[in-house]
């Protein structure tokens, strides 16, 4: 491997030839030149794979070389020196794929990291380039070069919102594309979640969608470049068309497409069809796709088009907050979905739905919940706790019947569990079990209202009520039978049962042993 150093200053390439470690860098030979013509003439000669240039010279810049290497199509490796930290320059830079921009007094240390890093990289080109030229590296890799190459442009930065940079991409991964192909993205929505082969095991039904989708995008109009997932459940699908362009042709393979998934892989689908587009523009066309997507509310089993879709303010008319508060009350959950389902098929189809007023109405709904039963001293944040909750709330603003089954989570847990809660035999039956089954445990009364997601101090005037026994004396009196039990079928000492039944100070489970049994632990064993 070869370097090339170029300045029109003798004492700075003097030192970079020196001071710099070239042998363990696994460079071979290291080339000078003072001026941008005599760079030009080494280049022609020799394979150089990594250029250090200034950027100021009197006889030309260096970026001016950078754009005839460019031109010229040499591969190489660029790190510029400079002493100036311009903006401009350093954009300029950029804009012609230098490798790094280095700002002067040079320290070695950090520039010879640089240089590494530049070295692996031309030596990554290298292996590339060999193995394109001997025909197996494209004939093995080429989905993966492709895809690897789309998933860049779909995710990534506003660096390739520049042609330039598009142009550097398909030239690095040599892929015949240019800047003026016609594409098309198409983003596919899968609804996989309702006990579908994709929620039991996701690669077989990644594996059976991506079939469907290959059979599918069969046309003589365009050629499918890639089909990647995104993000979960969202997968886009590249198509680049051969001829005149015609959205119908889409439309009617989603439409087979949703049918397909409906009756095969049992799961819905919404699909978004972006904007036909240049190759050079695909930055800005997935920039409004992507947006649409996470603005629309998706409509299960439909295609919308991004030409069509207008983004709407947010204006938000709650539903009759008084009415379903009455129906919670009054303990009807039928009634209560009901007429959230009619509000949301409502303000539907006036297309006053979007992403952020369904966010509100959630607000308003679980607010709703929430109060309702705090009223009935349910601690609902220890209720609605765990993956199930999690899961719903995260997908109830994917479309209507996300919402509307959050919806049916949210309110039958609160009924079903008020209801429970107005038995209080059965609060009060299942405290004194825990209490028997955990008597070792720490045991308090906020510990134990957790358990049952009810208010402290509400629990412990309901349990008062049933028993006619404080729940502080009950806990007492059930550790002491435990310990009588011990004691009298055991040979544990006494500190060892204190411990079991909860009471870390033996002094202190001694005191309240004699003042329930009228008798210290050593003494009742001794008698028993």
């Amino acid at each position: 491997m070869n370097v090339l150093l170029v300045d029109d200053d003798y004492f700075v390439v003097t030192a970079l030839e020196k001071k710099i470690n070239w042998q363990a860098l696994s460079i071979d030979h290291v080339y000078t030149a003072f001026n941008i013509a005599h760079a030009q003439e080494l280049l022609k000669q020799h394979p150089i794979h990594i250029l250090l240039c200034d950027i100021e010279m009197p006889q030309g810049s260096g970026l001016e070389l950078l754009a005839w290497i460019r031109e010229e199509q040499y591969s190489v490796q660029t790190i510029f020196l400079t002493n100036y930290a311009d903006f401009n320059y350093a954009q300029k830079a950029i804009e012609l794929q230098s490798f790094d921009y280095f700002l002067k007094p040079i320290e070695f240390d950090k520039l010879t990291l640089i240089i590494q890093k530049a070295v692996f990289k031309a030596n990554e080109q290298q292996g590339v380039a060999k193995a394109i030229k001997e025909g197996y590296f494209w004939q093995k890799n080429q989905k993966n070069v492709q895809e690897h190459f789309w998933r860049k442009l779909i995710t990534g930065k506003t660096t390739y919102a520049n042609p330039a940079n598009i142009t550097y991409l398909m030239e690095e991964q040599n892929l015949s594309y240019t800047l003026s192909d016609l594409v098309l993205p198409v983003l596919i929505h899968i609804f996989p979640y309702d006990e579908s082969l994709g929620k039991k095991d996701k690669d077989l039904f990644d594996f059976a969608l991506l079939n469907v989708l290959h059979e599918l995008l069969q046309h003589a109009s365009f050629t499918v470049e890639t089909i990647l997932e995104f993000k979960e459940s969202n997968w886009i699908a590249i198509l680049k068309w051969k001829e005149q362009p015609d959205l119908g042709i889409v439309e009617h393979i989603c439409a087979t497409l949703i049918q397909r998934a409906n009756q095969f892989l049992k799961c819905d689908v919404c699909c978004n069809i972006a904007a036909i587009g240049k190759l050079e523009a695909i930055h800005q066309v997935m920039i409004d796709l992507l947006n649409m997507n996470d603005k629309i509310i998706k409509y299960r089993n439909q295609t919308f088009l991004l030409e069509h879709f207008h983004q709407q303010e947010a204006s938000y008319t709650p539903p009759d907050l008084t009415l379903l508060e009455q129906l919670l009350e009054q303990n009807k959950p039928s009634s209560f979905l009901e007429e959230t389902s009619k509000y949301l098929q409502n303000i539907s189809h006036h297309q006053m739905l979007n992403a952020s007023v369904l966010s509100l109405f959630r607000l308003d709904m679980v607010q709703l919940v929430y109060a309702y039963l705090k009223s009935k001293e349910i601690l609902a944040h220890k209720m609605y706790t765990g993956r199930t909750n999690d899961q719903l709330f995260m997908q109830s603003l994917n479309s209507i019947e996300d919402m509307e089954s959050y919806l049916r989570y949210l309110v039958n847990t609160a009924t079903e569990y008020r209801s429970f809660t107005e038995q209080p035999n059965s609060v009060v039956e299942e405290i004194k079990h825990h209490i028997r089954t955990h008597c070792g445990d720490e045991l308090s009364r906020t510990s134990l209202a957790e358990i049952v997601y009810l208010n402290p101090d509400y629990l412990a005037r309901l349990f008062k009520k049933e028993t006619g026994i404080s729940l502080g004396n009950y806990i007492i009196q059930a550790r002491i039978k435990v310990a009588k039990h011990l004691l009298e079928t055991t040979q544990l000492s006494v500190n060892t049962i204190a411990s079991k039944t909860g009471y870390t100070n033996y002094s202190y489970f001694t005191k309240l042993f004699k003042q329930e049994i009228g008798f210290t632990p050593n003494e009742y064993r001794k008698n028993r």
